[in-house]
């Protein structure tokens, strides 16, 4: 039998705790309630154990297990999750004004000397205080909420803080209902891939796509990604769907009958996932279940992914890269472009934004940025792809600046996977197909998703 008490203090263990923050997330969602999640660590514990001996610390933390127990209401949980950090989650909360009444009933219970044999002490504490579904809607992004709020706190000198921006209370979520369904969008089949082709200059061959993640909700309908991604995103989603994309752009490329070979197939990936150190492996897996010869894995990531941590970022795109997988730096020239790190950059090509790319003809900055991009990224071996290319002058001027591939409205919005299918399939006389009149969801089929 799974043990689910701290053996010191008779409160659930971490173990215990997750299981029940998940159940209990799961069904505030379920019931469009309020939870709260407290996480709280007793400060200057090192030093209270310095002073007063182990003994005397582990009496202090018995007292402070005994405090949460007997403030918390018959469907509180209290939890020991660290050396000297406690959490309590509070399920069916009306705001947030409740939470901070436990916050406030908790410290009055510290305030109260503690006599442990080798002297009194009184302890302080230090809290942060998430709230489902205000601050996130999944279990393990909450937990780093509270944990988040209780880092800026302690660096700050306050008592308690909610997590950074988000201590109003402003009840259920605009989008609650997509925050709860895109959990199970992947599974109910509710998510597809669009793909938009990219060609090379001079030729105009078509030598790759990007896929581009959609959202047929059951009562919205088409979802944008402007709005289901950076959902995804809050509430730990992402991962999960960009594991789907990774394995679906894989499966489908290799299905197809391609103008060029190797073929590319581009998968966009969060800035949050770059740095996670079990990407080469999620890459690796999905390569080994989908890859084939005539398909080239290309990972578009963009400038952020870099900046946060370099050197990790670098080690973990440079073990990519050694599986054949090429990366791209997308929307460059719109984030922290850093020549220093040129010389060292675990890349393959950069994109042009496309904001670049629109004002080519009619500003002579977007103009010089255009050909500055160009001219550097071949100068270190790259290649520069140009996307949002939407008329022929526009093309016209990207093949004079030896711009490697294009894409945009020009050549084809995004596409379903049939249709896509259906363009790759030579013309007469071997001439391209053109796209259809639409995208897949009627919107720019330039969103990154």
């Amino acid at each position: 039998m799974a043990i689910i008490e701290d053996e010191l203090t008779g409160l659930h263990n971490r173990r215990s705790f997750l299981a029940l923050l998940r159940r209990h997330v799961g069904l505030a969602n379920e019931r469009k309630s309020n939870l709260a999640l407290i996480v709280a660590d007793i400060d200057g514990f090192a030093r209270l154990n310095a002073t007063h001996g182990y003994d005397f610390g582990d009496r202090a933390l018995q007292h402070v297990a005994t405090q949460l127990r007997e403030m918390i209401r018959a469907q509180d949980y209290a939890a020991r999750i660290g050396d000297n950090r406690f959490a309590l989650i509070l399920p069916g909360l009306m705001n947030a004004g409740h939470a901070e009444l436990a916050v406030q009933k908790f410290f009055r219970r510290l305030d109260l000397p503690f006599d442990g044999g080798a002297g009194r002490v009184r302890m302080t504490a230090t809290v942060g205080v998430a709230l489902c579904p205000h601050h996130a809607t999944q279990p393990e992004f909450l937990l780093s909420q509270a944990e988040k709020a209780l880092d800026l706190a302690r660096g700050t000198g306050q008592r308690w803080l909610f997590p950074p921006d988000a201590s109003d209370d402003r009840g259920l979520s605009e989008f609650w209902d997509l925050e709860i369904e895109l959990g199970g969008a992947v599974q109910r089949g509710e998510t597809f891939l669009v793909y938009q082709p990219k060609l090379r200059l001079p030729d105009l061959v078509t030598v790759g796509a990007e896929a581009l993640m959609r959202w047929q909700h059951r009562s919205r309908g088409l979802v944008s990604p402007a709005q289901f991604i950076p959902i995804a995103e809050q509430t730990g989603q992402i991962k999960t769907m960009t594991i789907w994309a990774l394995n679906s752009a894989l499966r489908h490329a290799g299905e197809w009958k391609h103008p060029h070979v190797p073929f590319g197939v581009a998968v966009n990936v969060p800035a949050d996932l770059v740095g996670q150190d079990d990407l080469p492996d999620l890459v690796e897996n999905a390569l080994s279940l989908w890859s084939t010869p005539d398909v080239q894995l290309v990972l578009e990531i963009t400038e952020r992914s870099l900046v946060m941590d370099p050197r990790h970022s670098f080690r973990i795109l440079s073990r990519i890269r050694d599986m054949g997988v090429k990366i791209s730096i997308d929307d460059f020239g719109t984030g922290y472009s850093c020549l220093a790190y040129f010389k060292d950059i675990p890349a393959d090509e950069l994109k042009i934004d496309k904001s670049f790319v629109s004002g080519l003809l009619i500003d002579a900055t977007c103009a010089d940025i255009t050909s500055l991009i160009i001219d550097l990224a071949h100068r270190f071996g790259l290649h520069v792809v140009a996307e949002g290319v939407e008329d022929e002058e526009t093309l016209e001027a990207l093949r004079q600046r030896n711009c490697d591939v294009v894409q945009g409205h020009l050549f084809a919005k995004a596409m379903a996977l049939d249709d896509f299918a259906q363009w790759l399939r030579p013309g007469p006389n071997g001439a391209l197909r053109p796209g259809p009149s639409g995208t897949a969801d009627g919107r720019n089929a330039d969103d990154h998703c």
